[in-house]
This record gives C-alpha cells, sequence and structure tokens, in this order.
C-alpha cells in the first residue's frame, strides 16, 4: 500500500531560515474525533521563529519539526467519530502545530466556519490572532463597553485585531508601537491614542496614559511584549485594574512590586493558547466563532494582512516577521485561491 504524502515546511535544525525547507513528508490521517483540513494558508507566528530556533518546542501530540498554528482550508477527511463537520466545509482554526503544510489534522472542535466574505489568505490571518485577543481581552480581562485598554504591540497580528474588538464592545483603546507610523495606521482599526516607545524606555507610556485618562489609569492592559514594560505597566494600570501577560519579546522575567499591586488591588493573569487542553481550547474557539465569526461576516471586524508568500518562500516571510517590519499578518499561501 501507498502511503499518501504531502509537502511541508520542515524546521531541519535549530537555528536561522537556513533551517526551513519545504519538503515531502507522510500526509496524517484523520481518526476519532478529528478531521483532515486540505490547507489553502496558513498565517505566520512569533511561536514559529522560536520553534525554529529551538526555545518553543512542539507540545505532545502534533508534528515536531512542521510548524504553524493556524490555517484555513477544506475539511477533507472525516474521523470515525467526527459529527459536526463536513466533507468540503470551509474552516478555520488553532493548533499546536504542523499547519504550514498542504494537510492538517485537528480535532473537529478546533474548527470553525469561515465567513463567505473572506478569501483563504484573508481567512489565515485570523484565528491566532482574534481568538487570542478575544479570550485575553473578554474571558480572562473581563473588559466591558465604557473601560478602557492599552494594547502594546499594537501593530502586530494580536494587537490590531485586540483594537478592533475592543472598539467593536465600546472600550476605548491605547497602545503602543515601536514606529508611529504603525500607530498612525493603527487608527484605522480605532485606536484612540497611541504613542511610540524606542529602545529602553517603556516609562515613556505612563505618562502618556496619565494624559489620556486624567490620571486614573487604564482599566486593561493587554501585554504582548513582557518583561521590559512589567514594571511601566503597574503604574499604568487604573485601582482594581487588569493586567494580562500575553507576550515575551521583551523577555520573561521581571520584578514584581508587591506594595503596589496591593495598594491597587490589581490582578494578574498570563494566558498562552498552545499549550492548553483541547477541551479548552474547544471553549475558546465556540466564543470565538459565538462573537467574532459574525463582526468578520459584517465587516466590522477584518484581518490586517501585511504580506502573503508562497510555501517556497517561507525563509522571506520569516526574516519580514523577524525583522519587526511586518503591519499586521504575514501569510504563507499553500495552494492556490479558488
Amino acid at each position: 500500500m501507498t502511503t499518501e504524502r504531502m509537502r511541508a515546511v520542515v524546521i531541519t535544525a535549530h537555528g536561522g531560515v537556513e533551517t526551513l525547507e519545504v519538503r515531502e513528508v507522510e500526509r496524517p490521517v484523520a481518526a476519532g474525533e478529528r478531521v483532515r483540513v486540505r490547507v489553502r494558508a496558513a498565517a505566520l507566528n512569533r511561536a514559529d521563529l522560536l520553534q525554529r530556533r529551538g526555545l518553543y518546542p512542539a507540545p505532545p501530540g502534533v508534528p515536531a519539526s512542521i510548524p504553524g498554528l493556524e490555517f484555513a482550508g477544506e475539511v477533507e477527511q472525516l474521523g470515525g467519530d467526527a459529527m459536526r463537520c463536513q466533507v468540503g466545509q470551509r474552516v478555520f482554526g488553532i493548533t499546536g502545530g504542523g499547519a504550514q503544510a498542504e494537510y492538517v489534522v485537528v480535532p473537529e472542535s478546533a474548527l470553525a466556519a469561515v465567513p463567505e466574505n473572506l478569501s483563504w489568505t484573508e481567512a489565515a490571518a485570523v484565528p491566532e490572532a482574534f481568538i487570542t485577543a478575544h479570550d485575553a481581552l473578554f474571558t480572562q480581562g473581563r473588559l466591558a463597553s465604557g473601560e478602557s485598554v492599552l494594547i502594546h504591540a499594537a501593530g502586530s497580528g494580536v494587537g490590531l485585531a485586540a483594537i478592533q474588538l475592543a472598539r467593536s464592545a465600546g472600550a476605548t483603546a491605547y497602545g503602543t508601537a515601536r514606529t508611529p507610523e504603525k500607530l498612525e495606521r493603527a487608527r484605522e482599526f480605532g485606536l484612540s491614542e497611541g504613542i511610540a516607545v524606542v529602545g529602553d524606555e517603556p516609562r515613556l507610556f505612563v505618562a502618556a496614559v496619565q494624559e489620556w485618562t486624567t490620571g486614573a489609569g487604564v482599566d486593561l492592559v493587554l501585554d504582548l511584549v513582557g518583561a521590559s514594560y512589567f514594571a511601566a505597566n503597574l503604574e499604568a494600570v487604573a485601582l482594581r485594574g487588569r493586567l494580562l501577560l500575553v507576550g515575551t519579546m521583551g523577555g520573561t522575567t521581571a520584578t514584581l512590586d508587591f506594595g503596589l499591586v496591593m495598594r491597587k488591588r490589581l490582578r494578574l493573569a498570563g494566558t498562552v493558547l498552545r499549550s492548553r487542553s483541547t477541551e479548552e481550547k474547544a471553549r475558546a474557539t465556540r466564543l470565538f466563532a459565538r462573537h467574532v465569526v459574525p463582526l468578520l461576516a459584517r465587516g466590522d471586524v477584518r484581518p490586517v494582512l501585511d504580506r502573503a508568500y508562497p510555501l517556497d518562500e517561507v525563509r522571506a516571510a520569516h526574516e519580514r516577521l523577524e525583522a519587526n517590519q511586518s503591519f499586521g499578518k504575514i501569510v504563507l499561501n499553500v495552494a492556490d485561491e479558488k
């Protein structure tokens, strides 16, 4: 019996972009409650860069050397216990790895239907950014209408998704980025005010927040940067405010001022999607399908594409993301649009 094959991005060793190759590998098979998706496009995330460098290994149960956390495509094969999906259905979703390939096998609970108004490239730019942003803002951060949120890395995929979702919920979105140009572009998506933070000067945004909020501070901070912003975040957040830790580009270790946290009665939480259980991911996907997909279908929020590359140009895609040149999502087109 001949084993079916597929093309996939493969990390051949840990290191630079030269370790990435597109190779022929064995095609996965759907079983149980899992389904096989014919991937049309898959987006790039910073987790892919870290995995390539050997700093973020894939969790158990997914391909160890094929990166990719989000995808869009058609359901092509059903496991014996799959009951919700149909062959040919347009879907997108998240996975722990393996999405940058012609086929990926995932639990059907990890999938949502793609709105008809989105192309494959646009759809691939949605899941990780919007599920992460929705989960962090509302499930974890409990953002409410009339509140304010400070979003770091406002020009990133998650940052731009968070700005749009905050606006759609009646909240005010402030932001930081590395350049004024990214902040100006983010205004189109609902950013109220922003400040560029260059080098080791995170306290710049503390003064800005105080001005924007007339000294009250923001109700929620969505930190996509990490440890280098931590102390300033505690100063910028309001009394009884919340701090959500999502990214680690700025490091993973910081000093905590217990006194400040206690005086302000703050709530601190960390969140990550990749290492969550299948059940936790399913819940996040259900809430995304219920609350965000209708917004996408109406055009109230939309994916922000930086650039799309053919699968064979994955090295160039990594270089662009690594250079912090992107605004929005970088997508790999695995198959032609149709």
